[in-house]
């Protein structure tokens, strides 16, 4: 009873933890393209900074994977979270393109630590795979909750005081939040029921015994997801030309984020499987960007709005899919390599984007990356049969 009760502490701290970081980086989506821009850069170039970004992820994911498994998360999630802020402090007083280049690149790196960290805490906490589902369902709502007001946060705070003050502000929010984190995190790495880790080996055996197969079939749909979502992030702040388009950019976020929300509410939708809801999500989310494609007869925010329900639904399922796909003593691991699949994804996205958006647009690419990992993902057996857990 007291470990259990250790444990929910535990998520409620690190949920409050995850509201302020996911806050804080989420108002820099929409200021940092401009910033770029004030700076000199074109939009290849910027390309060039958002694909480094994702880039740098993976040696840190890789690195991440093993040690979480071994040292725990606490570690991870305050050294990611203060690195992190020293690097905004840096990062107010860049002078040239290149120079926001370097520093995004070790934000990058720094910031891989702590998506596995913390979810890996979380699957640890839950004592059953209702549990773990819930909990994960919990950082999808944190997450979307802070990215609601985030971005327009953001563009306010850099309307009002400039972008030098408010990466000032941004990165003294996290290197504060990281120090909290590290008295009010407990970090316990609890061995799991035998019998639930007997079973996970059991499907475990089943659908990671080839891991070149799982690679490419398991996590191609989150490489297509954070492709599209990289292509969206850098398209909608150039999108917006006038006066007051950070302004705009920060709403055209929120919009999404407010999508996400919505279906995350849906609390009846987690009586489905994992599977089945990752697969309709993701041809939802496919359905919406080629309808960005040809221009559809709808407001922007209308689809953006699509946008973020798709992802609502997919982002708690795919969590809990892998979950039911690993032993208990994988869960670093497993989420590292959802986190590699995420940085690749998201290196794609924007460097293609901002290659070829002069001679195709940028939205059917995602469209059909997403249409190709919706295709080959219910060619997988296993994964067909995860699906009546």
């Amino acid at each position: 009873m007291n470990q259990g009760g250790i444990g929910l502490k535990t998520a409620l701290w690190l949920y409050f933890f995850l509201f302020v970081a996911f806050f804080d980086l989420h108002a820099q989506y929409p200021i940092l393209t401009p910033f770029a821009v004030s700076l000199g850069a074109t939009p290849s170039f910027i390309g060039l900074i958002m694909g480094m970004y994702s880039i740098t992820h993976l040696p840190g994911n890789l690195i991440a994977g093993y040690s979480v498994d071994r040292l725990g998360s606490r570690i991870f999630i305050v050294l990611s979270l203060l690195l992190a802020g020293g690097i905004l402090l840096l990062q107010s007083h860049v002078t040239n393109p290149w120079q926001l280049l370097v520093l995004r690149s070790v934000s990058g790196f720094v910031l891989a630590f702590l998506s596995p960290a913390c979810m890996t805490l979380l699957a640890r906490i839950g004592n059953n795979q209702i549990q773990q589902g819930k909990l994960m369902a919990g950082n999808g709502l944190v997450h979307t909750l802070a990215s609601v007001v985030s971005p327009a946060a953001g563009a306010i705070l850099v309307a009002q005081i400039g972008f030098a003050l408010a990466f000032n502000i941004l990165g003294w929010v996290l290197i504060i939040t990281a120090i909290c984190a590290l008295f009010f995190i407990t970090d316990k790495i609890t061995d799991r029921n035998e019998d639930q880790a007997s079973t996970a080996h059991t499907l475990n055996t089943t659908v990671l015994s080839s891991t070149g197969t799982v690679s490419w079939i398991v996590f191609a749909l989150p490489v297509a997801m954070s492709c599209s979502q990289g292509i969206l992030f850098f398209e909608l702040p150039l999108m917006a030309t006038t006066n007051n388009a950070i302004m705009k950019t920060g709403l055209l976020f929120s919009v999404i984020s407010l999508g996400a929300l919505i279906t995350l509410s849906m609390l009846f939708l987690n009586r489905y499987s994992p599977y089945v809801r990752t697969l309709m999500g993701a041809v939802m989310l496919a359905i919406t960007f080629f309808a960005l494609t040809i221009n559809v007869s709808a407001p922007l925010y209308v689809l953006l709005l699509f946008v973020g329900m798709a992802k609502g639904i997919i982002f708690p399922a795919l969590s809990s899919l892998l979950i039911q796909l690993s032993s208990g003593s994988r869960y670093g691991r497993t989420f590292s390599l959802l986190s590699i699949a995420f940085s690749i994804g998201a290196f794609l996205g924007p460097m293609l984007a901002g290659q070829l958006r002069d001679h195709i647009s940028p939205y059917f690419i995602a469209f059909i990356v997403l249409m190709i990992a919706v295709s080959i993902l219910p060619f997988h057996s296993g994964l067909k049969s995860s699906k009546l857990i």
